[in-house]
């Protein structure tokens, strides 16, 4: 984690309009085309929540806007982002929410959520959710073309929120639902965009 200098950081005009917002989050909806993706990670018997939650991940850390925070009311960059999605509980209709570090690897990724969800009673765990964290919270009962969330209150939280749907076919196709929500004091729509360009790059070519 280093702290950003705003006296030569270029976004520091931006940032500062944006801080000042009433409603500083705001959040986008688009569909990704999962026809590649959804056997492939069939075939290899993976949860899609958890192979989901790693691809999002791995191509949102490769831009820097999104691994941007506060600490302590100053603007920060960490290096690298891990995890925290909700999974229903066994048998309940309720949720908990899981935290689990970012691995090297899809197949290390998936191994080490489903032990921690398996192993993880507490809907909430006792430690509170860090800031080197993408929060993740799947809505796979209808598929839809936008979502709203919670508000917290706090101006502060830059944490991004990513929601997705359930899938449907179109024109031969898998799309998915999804949407993301950020701080617009650290991401703008153009980083949105890279994210959606990368993100369905790696969901047409994964093997």
């Amino acid at each position: 984690m280093k702290f950003i200098e705003l006296e030569t950081w270029d976004r520091a005009m931006h940032y500062q309009v944006f801080r000042n917002s009433l409603q500083p989050q705001y959040c986008v909806t688009f569909d990704l085309d999962i026809t590649h993706f959804l056997p492939t990670i069939k075939k290899k018997g993976y949860s899609f929540t958890f192979a989901l939650v790693y691809a999002v991940t791995k191509c949102a850390n490769q831009i820097e806007e999104f691994r941007c925070r506060f600490v302590d009311g100053k603007p920060v960059i960490f290096e690298t982002i891990n995890t925290s999605f909700t999974y229903l509980r066994k048998g309940t209709e309720l949720f908990k929410v899981v935290n689990v570090p970012m691995q090297n690897s899809m197949d290390q990724y998936v191994a080490l959520a489903k032990q921690t969800e398996e192993n993880q009673t507490e809907y909430f765990t006792a430690s509170a959710m860090g800031n080197d964290i993408y929060q993740f919270s799947p809505f796979p009962w209808v598929s839809y073309s936008h979502i709203s969330h919670t508000d917290s209150g706090k101006k502060d939280n830059a944490t991004p929120l990513f929601d997705w749907g359930k899938f449907y076919e179109k024109d031969q196709k898998i799309l998915l639902p999804f949407s993301v929500q950020v701080h617009h004091s650290f991401v703008d729509g153009i980083h949105i965009g890279k994210l959606a360009q990368i993100l369905q790059e790696y969901l047409d070519t994964i093997l």
